[in-house]
């Protein structure tokens, strides 16, 4: 390729980088994913490196970020804020700590000493303070100046406004991260395609009292300007910002050696997706303040430090089709067929829509280009698409008002609380009638929080509803074994397996009962109220009576929501019919009255792996009883984690990570037994 060709290439590279960069850092709606902006910013490097004539004053060696929005004030950065150069492999950190070596003229046994600091997915922000006092603060921008946002930043309740500590500097740039956690975020995904661009988006509100309502977070981590800044090492920095009122990141570590710090990487990578902000990397930095000095700068990142980026959770692909799922309470999940790809190691090839709202929101059409996102168990979703790469012909996807299943009318349900129709449009039938709904509702009928029979999963209930065996939830009693015996993949041993399984599931308690049902807006928790208040199967049954129903609303917790959703259960003459016979079928135990001062009162417990001999629905049945509680989170307010066979490693490694108890089925049976 001739110099001209090859100035054209590069040139053409610059261009989409500025590109991405203003839609990143100015405008808050990334068109790429990270992976694919970090590639770009490479091939850049590389082009430089290789052909010395290839430099543009706009080069990602030479610029950080973008130029300040025009509507705030800009303002220069006492210290430039860095950029920081990648690394994806053992190699790269290996070159990483040869060039330090190399730098200092030690012996290549000389050991260093490094701050691994997980790197939150946020918008970077410097705070100025004087005399332990707030005075300014400003965005990344460009890395020489950035925009005064200081109002927004006052909004934020983990950034100090005045600092007493006689330690802290007479003057000091205080540098870290603003963003939004991900349990938050829930709230204002219907605003905001991720938290990164819900941060980004918050702190360029033009009125302060905007930004307040967002609960942002501010972790810190570093430095820019200082005077009288008496501390050797970033360890030593990070412990004092701690102290004198800053949040900083709980996973810190001091690390010697490559090797440790790629233990270290795989443990964190694990549990990225269990942690309640996002991270994309860790960053590694000499520890020794005095070395960092010495290391200095190249172009516009640190020689003592790199970030080391995790595999990618982000792809881009093809939208082949949109097909609609129909679920047990008849709502109507659109979901995006796509050209498969990898993304963090899984293939995906289908993404979910949300709803109907969600589509016209985005204006998403099949043979859109689209970025796909997945983030540990999270279904992927589809967070924005590529207008400018539409096809000519691209039509509108239309939502159907009748139901793919049974041509019911869709319909929105209007809110009580909200005073708005909901965001799902659902099939009206009600009871059994639409053939995937009724599907839906055994296959909840038999999960493990419902009548919990063992063998008969999804893919059972799938097989057995095509060679029609079953209907209705009650034929599950009723299965014709002889039958089965001759379907490829059964035998006598596996046929007699299920029929035991089954067999031994006749028994069951009434609020396990009234959850399998599948009623709408009842889950666990609202049956057991229900079942506390009702006490056995023949006051649930009398629930057909309107007044009777009526009698719900005493029920702490239970609202008209629920009274209308069970009005509408038992109006239906299908459903009436599937209550009686399985009545007729089963053993439906009373309520049974659980210890309010058991042994384990204010004890919470969280179950993970296959217990012996015994169910976890059991198991946390018999935990409830004795006034324990069940929680579904690995937190600081767990107590205990119950661990069978075969356990999720994570939860284990986070409760271990936290200073929560793990204990074995014996451990738990012991505390079971234990007398108040």
């Amino acid at each position: 390729m001739n110099e001209k060709l090859l100035k054209k290439e590069y040139l053409k590279k610059i261009s989409q980088l500025q590109k991405f960069n203003l839609a990143y850092y100015d405008k808050s709606a990334p068109l790429v994913a990270d992976s694919e902006y970090d590639k770009l910013k490479k091939d850049i490097i590389n082009f430089e490196r290789k052909y010395d004539f290839l430099k543009s004053p706009n080069s990602p060696s030479l610029i950080v970020g973008f130029k300040p929005s025009k509507n705030f004030k800009k303002k220069r950065h006492r210290v430039q804020m860095l950029s920081l150069s990648n690394a994806f492999n053992k190699e790269d950190l290996i070159n990483f700590e040869k060039r330090i070596i190399n730098y200092l003229d030690k012996k290549n046994d000389f050991k260093i000493e490094y701050s691994a600091e997980p790197k939150i997915d946020g918008i970077s922000a410097s705070l100025i303070y004087k005399k332990g006092k707030f005075i300014t603060g400003l965005s990344r921008g460009d890395g020489k100046q950035g925009e005064d946002i200081t109002e927004n930043l006052k909004t934020i309740n983990d950034i100090p406004q005045n600092i007493l500590d006689k330690d802290f500097p007479e003057e000091i740039d205080i540098r870290g991260e603003v963003f939004i956690k991900n349990s938050d975020f829930k709230k204002l995904s219907n605003k905001f395609a991720n938290p990164r661009n819900a941060a980004s988006g918050s702190l360029r509100q033009k009125d302060p009292n905007e930004t307040k309502k967002i609960p942002l977070k501010f972790i810190a981590y570093t430095f820019g300007f200082q005077r009288n800044l008496q501390i050797k090492s970033q360890t030593e920095f990070l412990k004092n910002l701690n102290k004198w009122g800053f949040k900083i990141n709980p996973l810190n570590k001091k690390i010697e050696s490559i090797n440790n710090l790629l233990e270290n990487y795989k443990s964190l990578e694990k549990k990225r997706n269990n942690l309640d902000f996002d991270i994309d990397g860790i960053v590694y930095k000499v520890n020794d303040f005095e070395l960092q000095k010495r290391l200095g700068n190249v172009a516009n990142a640190p020689r003592w430090a790199i970030a080391h980026k995790f595999s990618a959770n982000i792809g881009v692909s093809k939208i082949l089709n949109i097909e609609i799922q129909i679920g047990r309470t008849g709502a109507l999940t659109p979901v995006a067929k796509i050209k498969p790809i990898n993304i963090g190691g899984v293939v995906v090839s289908n993404a979910t829509l949300h709803n109907e709202d969600e589509i016209k929101r985005k204006d998403i059409r099949v043979g859109d280009i689209a970025t796909i996102e997945r983030a540990g168990d999270v279904i992927p979703h589809i967070t924005s698409i590529e207008i400018q790469r539409r096809e000519k012909n691209s039509k509108k996807f239309i939502f159907p008002t009748k139901c793919p299943s049974c041509g019911s009318s869709t319909i929105k349900d209007f809110n009580l609380v909200t005073k708005k129709n909901d965001a799902v449009r659902r099939c009206s039938s009600e009871g059994f009638e639409c053939e995937k709904i009724s599907k839906e509702k055994i296959k909840h009928f038999v999960s493990k929080e419902a009548f919990n029979i063992e063998g008969f999963g999804k893919k059972i209930v799938e097989n057995f509803w095509n060679l029609r065996l079953i209907k209705f939830p009650q034929d599950v009693f009723k299965l014709d074994y002889n039958k089965i015996k001759n379907l490829d993949g059964w035998g006598n041993q596996s046929v007699a397996n299920l029929k035991y399984s089954i067999d031994l599931r006749k028994k069951i308690s009434l609020e396990r009962f009234i959850y399998a049902l599948g009623i709408r807006h009842i889950g666990l928790e609202n049956a057991k109220l229900i079942s506390k208040h009702l006490k056995n199967i023949k006051k649930f049954l009398e629930l057909s009576k309107i007044n009777i129903i009526n009698d719900l609303l005493n029920i702490d917790g239970i609202g008209e929501t629920q009274i209308k959703s069970i009005k509408n259960f038992f109006t239906n003459k299908t459903n009436l019919n599937v209550v009686y016979e399985l009545d007729e079928i089963l053993s439906i135990e009373d309520n049974k009255e659980f210890e309010k001062n058991g042994p384990l009162r204010n004890k919470t417990f969280m179950l993970t792996g296959k217990l012996e001999g015994i169910s976890r629905a059991e198991a946390k049945s018999l935990i409830e009883q004795k006034s324990g509680s069940i929680i579904s989170n690995v937190s600081k307010k767990l107590d205990y984690l119950i661990v069978g066979e075969k356990p999720t490693k994570r939860k284990v490694d986070t409760a271990n990570e936290i200073g929560v108890k793990v204990l074995n089925q014996n451990d738990l049976l012991k505390m079971l037994n234990k007398r108040g």
